[in-house]
């Protein structure tokens, strides 16, 4: 039989998980939509949590485990590679199995016969709304799904640290003035927002938080450059003409976007614009995609007013927003990312910071005060 839980934290969260799965995959079934992962349920979420939890504290040759679970049987996963052996479902055996299986977009398949969770193989591919739960530091769990039919970013359901646990809240994308980026984040049930235009926000947010320099992207109106008005001069490192690669795999056909080819095409450039956030200075580009210019001093103008409080939010359940002063968000990067949007209204700015919290500024007119969205619990 599925053997006792002893995190306490899986036990607490796994009804709420199982309700989650449950609701979606009921929608997407009403929608007509196919290939649908199985709902896991509470007991099986709980041993799933239970054997990561204790695996992410076990080292293998002095490494901390990184893996990823997907709970789906064999026969549903496209292109799986099959262990000639099951494998029970114990912290000690992912552990050992974690160093072959630790690159990004590999997960371990578990499937449940006979009262038992076995590990059947590993697969790169599963359906819609599959449970996955992702190990990423010791003690830090990440429960997440892929999106309907989406490219990108898994939609993330909960975060789990030690006895912390962060349930997204999906009504967040509801509140007035949410930007576009936080909306597709927690576009749970909006398959179109990635279906037929994959958020590139989202990816470049990813990717940012990926290289662990910290680094600012400021994102401006295109054909506007009222934004100079808030950067220093000379630009060291100004583009012209601007750099549209991003663009212009935008601009391909909806159905060349299916393809392996174009897709990877989009994570190298991705990944490339990412990179250059980690120079000393913000990165700039257009709403069209197009790279302006990177390691651009932000300033604040003789004729702008100086930033004094923010409203702070983070979409997890329980969240209450606060109003604080800007220096109490973070460090420089915060700051002056909060003036130039108080100063440039229809601008946003994404900022990521060294230790993995991530921030996406925007103006809300509602409010009338800049909106400092935290929102690294959508990230893992």
């Amino acid at each position: 039989m599925i053997r006792k839980t002893t995190y306490a934290a899986a036990k607490t969260v796994a009804p709420a998980i199982e309700a989650h799965f449950a609701h979606h995959l009921t929608e997407a079934q009403e929608r007509g939509e196919l290939n649908l992962a199985p709902t896991p349920s509470v007991k099986v979420i709980e041993a799933l949590i239970d054997a990561a939890f204790w695996a992410s504290l076990r080292k293998e040759e002095g490494q901390s485990p990184r893996i990823s679970l997907a709970f789906l049987p064999p026969d549903q996963a496209v292109k799986p590679l099959l262990f000639a052996q099951r494998l029970p479902l114990t912290s000690p055996n992912l552990t050992k199995l974690a160093p072959g299986v630790e690159r990004p977009g590999i997960h371990i398949g578990v499937w449940k016969e006979h009262g038992e969770l076995y590990m059947w193989g590993t697969t790169r591919e599963i359906l819609s709304f599959c449970f996955v739960l992702d190990v990423s530091e010791p003690g830090l769990l990440v429960v997440k799904h892929r999106r309907s039919r989406g490219f990108g970013k898994f939609a993330n359901v909960a975060v789990l640290k030690g006895d912390v646990i962060k349930f997204i809240d999906e009504r967040n994308d509801s509140l007035p003035d949410c930007p576009e980026v936080l909306t597709s984040l927690l576009g749970f049930n909006a398959p179109s927002t990635w279906d037929d235009s994959v958020n590139i926000l989202v990816q470049l947010a990813v990717s940012m938080r990926a290289h662990g320099r910290g680094g600012t992207l400021l994102v401006v109106p295109t054909g506007s450059d009222t934004w100079q008005q808030s950067i220093l001069h000379p630009v060291q490192y100004a583009i012209s003409p601007a750099f549209s690669a991003l663009a212009e795999l935008m601009r391909q056909e909806k159905e060349d976007r299916s393809r392996s080819i174009w897709q990877g095409a989009l994570r190298r450039e991705i990944d490339g614009l990412a990179g250059l956030t980690a120079v000393d200075g913000a990165t700039i580009i257009n709403d069209q995609h197009e790279l302006l210019a990177f390691g651009v001093k932000i300033i604040r103008s003789d004729s702008n007013e100086l930033v004094e409080q923010i409203a702070l939010t983070e979409p997890v359940l329980g969240n209450e927003p606060i109003i604080i002063h800007p220096s109490n968000n973070g460090g420089t990067r915060h700051l002056s990312a909060a003036q130039f949007v108080h100063d440039q209204r229809n601008a946003t700015a994404l900022v990521a910071s060294q230790d993995g919290r991530f921030t996406i500024f925007s103006w809300s007119p509602c409010e009338m005060m800049v909106h400092a969205h935290r929102v690294d619990t959508l990230l893992l």
